[in-house]
C-alpha cells in the first residue's frame, strides 16, 4: 500500500504546494494524494503530475497520509523525490 511507500521513502516532500514545486522542479518520482482532501486543492496536483508525466497514486485518508510522514496533522499530497 502507498502508505508503507512514503514510509519506506528516502526523501520526501509533504503539503500541496511543495508537492507542485516538487513537480515542477522535475524532482518527484510519484505523488500520493488523500482522496478525502478538498478537490480543488488536489486538482491543482493533479494537473502539476499529469504536465510533468509523474504517477499518481491515490490513499484514502489525509489523516493516515499525515501519519505515514511522521507530521501531527493530515496532509493532502505528498511527493516521493529523487
Amino acid at each position: 500500500m502507498s502508505y508503507e511507500k512514503v514510509l519506506q521513502a528516502g526523501k520526501t516532500v509533504v503539503g500541496t504546494k511543495q508537492t507542485v514545486r516538487a513537480l515542477k522542479e522535475g524532482k518527484a518520482l510519484e505523488v500520493i494524494v488523500a482522496e478525502d482532501a478538498d478537490p480543488s486543492i488536489i486538482d491543482k496536483v493533479m494537473e502539476a503530475a499529469k504536465e510533468a508525466n509523474v504517477p499518481v497514486t491515490k490513499v484514502d485518508s489525509m489523516k493516515k497520509l499525515g501519519k505515514a510522514c511522521k507530521i501531527q496533522v493530515g496532509a493532502a499530497a505528498v511527493a516521493i523525490i529523487r
